[in-house]
């Protein structure tokens, strides 16, 4: 009887074994000094392309000049518009939880579908409109790799015609402040007062160095030139391919790990008016996985407040010369 007993004890160790070894590996991953496991947050044209007409699949434009869509879009893809449906319209903040819910359920979308995200311009407004569903909890949210460009570019089919769906269920939780920065926390940095936070200007070098107020054409301004003291300049650029797709996550790494981002510390992007600093967010977060916010006000808010600290190196005045 009493060896049957050890026969027993000796045979659900073994059949234990394997478990033990399945659940170590994810136990390591969840450490505190490792950065978190990201999502798939991008897909492949052909892969929407094979999908375009699922029903848990929703795909949408959010590109800069909304004028393209009704030049012809990406089939089944309704349109968003930044300027409107991503922020309030009077006072400058996000579009609230109410309308965003209103937002998403006009476009069909349930709690468990797969939204796909692109744009123009390298995804730039995609990549915040991932930003606005995150920080609104939905979970199944990715971006087209490479954009509207790159599927016109391939040869991809375009149409005119506006979808319609029936009203969705979606349930927008309260906003999740860890998505976000705001203008406290980095003067905070500014002033050395948090020293445990990175903070990347993801701008050109010319408005980073405060040789320009902005790229040209840009309405949005800041009456200061230069950057938030103790930023790190890291364009956005750095992280896109020639083919305007992310470049791989090795190669990524490879790229913020040698200015000292690496996952260890918690790290805040901004550029301009969040647009670009979305994108650099998109593959912090999403790609690389590190713990990451965006400062939405970026520099239109920074270099327009009183009495912050501001870094010029060189030297430009509003309105002179």
């Amino acid at each position: 009887m009493q060896q049957d007993s050890v026969k027993s004890r000796k045979r659900f160790r073994w059949l234990l074994l394997p478990i033990i070894t399945l659940i170590a590996p994810t136990t390591a991953v969840a450490s505190a000094s490792a950065p978190k496991t990201p999502r798939a947050s991008i897909v492949e044209a052909a892969w929407l392309e094979a999908n375009l007409n699922k029903s848990n699949v929703r795909v949408i434009e959010v590109s800069t000049d909304p004028g393209v869509y009704e030049k012809g879009h990406i089939p089944n893809a309704v349109k968003f518009v930044w300027h409107t449906d991503f922020v309030d319209p009077v006072n400058r903040d996000i579009v609230s939880k109410a309308q965003f819910e209103k937002l998403a359920r006009t476009a069909g979308i349930n709690k468990d579908t797969q939204v796909v995200l692109y744009g123009d311009k390298n995804n730039w407004f995609a990549a915040w409109g991932v930003w606005i569903f995150k920080t609104y909890g939905h979970k199944s949210i990715s971006i087209l790799n490479g954009g509207r460009d790159k599927w016109v570019k391939d040869g991809r089919a375009l149409n005119a015609a506006v979808p319609t769906f029936g009203a969705g269920n979606f349930v927008a939780t309260a906003a999740n402040t860890g998505l976000r920065a705001l203008l406290g926390d980095v003067v905070k940095i500014a002033k050395k007062e948090d020293k445990t936070t990175k903070l990347v200007d993801i701008r050109s070098a010319d408005e980073f160095n405060g040789k320009i107020f902005a790229p040209a054409g840009f309405q949005e301004l800041a009456i200061r030139a230069g950057h938030i003291p103790g930023a790190q300049n890291v364009p956005w650029t750095t992280a896109v391919s020639p083919d305007g797709t992310f470049r791989p996550a090795a190669d990524l790494k490879v790229i913020y790990d040698k200015v000292g981002i690496n996952g260890k510390k918690k790290v805040i992007v901004y550029c301009r008016i969040g647009e670009r600093a979305a994108h650099t967010w998109f593959v912090l977060s999403e790609i690389l996985g590190y713990e990451v916010r965006l400062y939405d006000g970026s520099w239109t808010e920074y270099g327009n407040s009183v009495g912050v600290p501001i870094s010029n190196p060189a030297g430009t005045i509003w309105g002179k010369g």
